[in-house]
C-alpha cells in the first residue's frame, strides 16, 4: 500500500494543529491532531503513527486522507444521526438554578431533590419533559451529583442524647 504523505505544512497550519492539540477537551479530536502533527513535523508514516497513538493503521490513513481533503475541519466528528436533544441551554440554566435551591423555597411539598422530582418540576416550568437519567447526565456535566439524604433520628425529649448514649454502653454483669 502506498504511503500517504502530507505535503509540507505552513507555519500557520502547524500552529493551528498545535493549538487544537493543546486546547481541545475532546480526546478524539486531540488524538487526530496529534496524528497530523506527527505526520507533518516528524514525517512519520501511518504504521509508525499508529504505534505511537495506539490506533489501527487503517484509522490513521483514513484521518490523513480526510485532513488532506478537508483540512482541520475534517478532523472533527461528522454530525450524528437521530433526533436532536430536547434539552436547551435555557433548560440547563434552569436546572442548575433549581438544584441550588431548596424545594420548599420554591413552594414544593418536599424537602430534598431527587432526579425524578427535578425532571417533573422542570417539565412543569419549561414544558420540556425528559427522564431522570437525562437530568443526571446534565447535572454531571456541571459536576453536580445528587446524593441520598442522610436521615437523622431525633426526639423532642431534652434528655434524648443522654438516654441514647446510655443505651449504647454495653452492660456487663
Amino acid at each position: 500500500m502506498k504511503a500517504i504523505e502530507l505535503p509540507p505544512q505552513s507555519a500557520e497550519q502547524l500552529k493551528t494543529l498545535d493549538t487544537l492539540y493543546q486546547t481541545t477537551k475532546d480526546v478524539r479530536l486531540r488524538k487526530r491532531a496529534q496524528m497530523m502533527l506527527l505526520a507533518a513535523e516528524k514525517r512519520l508514516t501511518a504504521p509508525d503513527i499508529a504505534a505511537i497513538v495506539r490506533d489501527d493503521e487503517q484509522t490513521v490513513r483514513r484521518w490523513l486522507k480526510r485532513y488532506l481533503a478537508e483540512g482541520v475541519e475534517g478532523l472533527k466528528d461528522a454530525p450524528k444521526s437521530g433526533n436532536p436533544g430536547k434539552v436547551t441551554s435555557a433548560y440547563e440554566d434552569r436546572l442548575s438554578s433549581a438544584v441550588g435551591q431548596r424545594p420548599r423555597s420554591l413552594e414544593l411539598p418536599f424537602s430534598t431533590w431527587t432526579l425524578q422530582r427535578l425532571a417533573d418540576y422542570l417539565a412543569e416550568e419549561t414544558g420540556i419533559r425528559v427522564n431522570a437519567e437525562t437530568v443526571r447526565l446534565h447535572l454531571a456535566k456541571c459536576e453536580i451529583v445528587l446524593s441520598r439524604p442522610q436521615h437523622k433520628i431525633s426526639s423532642p425529649d431534652p434528655e434524648y442524647l443522654v438516654k441514647k448514649r446510655r443505651s449504647k454502653i454495653p452492660v456487663t454483669r
